[in-house]
C-alpha cells in the first residue's frame, strides 16, 4: 500500500467516477483502476461496488477512506513542516470567511499572502460563523473570519477580536424613516423585517437586541444570503438590520437604499479564529501576514 493508491481511492470516492478521478489525478484510467484493484487484493476486501453506471463505496471502502484522508493529510503536513524548517512555506491553507467580513480586505490580504508564499495552495470557504468554527475544530479549516454577537466567543479555538461594529437600519429610499437622523428599537419594532435564518450568529445579533429591550418583531422573510436581504429591502418587502461597516459601501453605490443609525441597536464583533492544535506552517504564515504578534494584539492589514 502506498500514498498514491490512497489518493486514487479518495479521488474515486469523491467523484463517484473512475474517469473523473483519473483526470483529477492526471493519470490514465486503466492505471488508476489497476492500482485500486491491486490495493483491494492486498486488503482482501472490495472498496467500491461497481456497475456500468454507478460507483459507490462499500462499508469497507467508507472505513478505509476516513483513514486514508488522515494519512494523506499527515503526509502533506510532514512535507510542509520539512519545507518550513528549510525556510519555505508550502502546503494548503483553508480559509473560512463570512460574507459580511469588513474588518479585513480579504482579497487584498490573500494577494499579499500569495506574494510572500506563492507555493501555498489557498482554499476559500464561505458560510455561517458557527459552521466555520466547527470546521476549524474538525480540522477542515485552518483559519476563519467570523461575525458574532458582542458577548460571544467560540470555544476550543484561538480567537482574536479584529473590530467592533454596530448595526444600522436598512430601508428603501422612499421609506418613512429614510431621512431620520436616528431611531430606537421601539421606533422600528412594528416594521416587517427581512433577516438571516434562525439559529445563526448573524440572526442572533438582532434577536438578542430586541429581547433585551423587551420587544417583539415580525420577521416575514428569512434568507441565507445577505445579497437577498438588501434586494428584498429595496423592493419594499421589509426593513433590515445589518453591520454598518459592511452595508455602508453598498448603500453608497445604491441610491435605492437608505441607512439610519439605531441608538440601542445590535452590536457585533469581527473575530479571527484559528486552530488551537498545532497550527500548520501555512497558518502561522497567515497570522504573520495579518500582524498577529500575540493573543492580545493585532496590527491592521497593512502591517509588515
Amino acid at each position: 500500500m502506498d500514498l498514491q493508491q490512497m489518493r486514487y481511492v479518495v479521488a474515486v470516492a469523491e467523484t463517484r467516477n473512475f474517469t473523473r478521478a483519473a483526470e483529477r489525478c492526471s493519470v490514465v484510467q486503466s492505471s488508476l483502476s489497476h492500482r485500486i484493484a491491486g490495493l483491494e487484493r492486498e486488503l482482501g476486501v472490495r472498496l467500491f461496488a461497481r456497475s456500468s453506471r454507478r460507483v459507490e463505496l462499500t462499508s469497507a471502502g467508507e472505513a478505509f477512506v476516513v483513514r486514508a484522508r488522515e494519512c494523506l493529510a499527515a503526509a502533506d503536513r510532514a512535507a510542509a513542516d520539512a519545507a518550513a524548517a528549510a525556510g519555505v512555506v508550502r502546503g494548503r491553507l483553508a480559509v473560512g470567511v463570512i460574507v459580511t467580513t469588513a474588518a479585513v480586505d480579504v482579497p487584498e490580504l490573500l494577494q499579499r499572502y500569495r506574494a510572500q508564499h506563492p507555493e501555498v495552495r489557498v482554499m476559500l470557504r464561505s458560510g455561517r460563523s458557527d459552521d466555520l468554527v466547527a470546521a476549524i475544530r474538525a480540522g477542515e479549516l485552518d483559519i476563519a473570519f467570523l461575525g458574532l454577537p458582542e458577548d460571544q466567543r467560540p470555544s476550543e479555538v484561538e480567537t482574536l477580536v479584529l473590530d467592533h461594529d454596530e448595526h444600522v437600519l436598512v430601508v428603501p429610499a422612499g421609506h418613512r424613516l429614510a431621512g431620520a437622523s436616528r431611531v430606537t428599537l421601539r421606533d422600528i419594532a412594528g416594521e416587517t423585517f427581512v433577516d438571516f435564518m434562525p439559529g445563526t450568529p448573524a440572526r442572533a445579533q438582532s434577536d438578542q437586541a430586541f429581547t433585551a429591550a423587551g420587544l417583539a418583531r415580525d420577521v416575514a422573510y428569512e434568507v441565507g444570503v445577505v445579497e437577498l436581504i438588501t434586494r428584498l429591502t429595496v423592493r419594499g418587502l421589509g426593513v433590515a438590520l445589518l453591520p454598518s461597516a459592511f452595508v455602508r459601501p453598498l448603500a453608497a453605490d445604491d441610491p435605492e437604499l437608505a441607512l439610519v443609525p439605531v441608538v440601542d441597536g445590535p452590536r457585533r464583533i469581527e473575530v479571527l479564529a484559528w486552530s488551537r492544535f498545532n497550527p500548520s506552517p501555512a497558518t502561522r504564515a497567515m497570522l504573520d501576514v495579518l500582524g498577529v504578534r500575540s493573543a492580545g494584539a493585532v496590527n491592521g492589514p497593512g502591517a509588515p
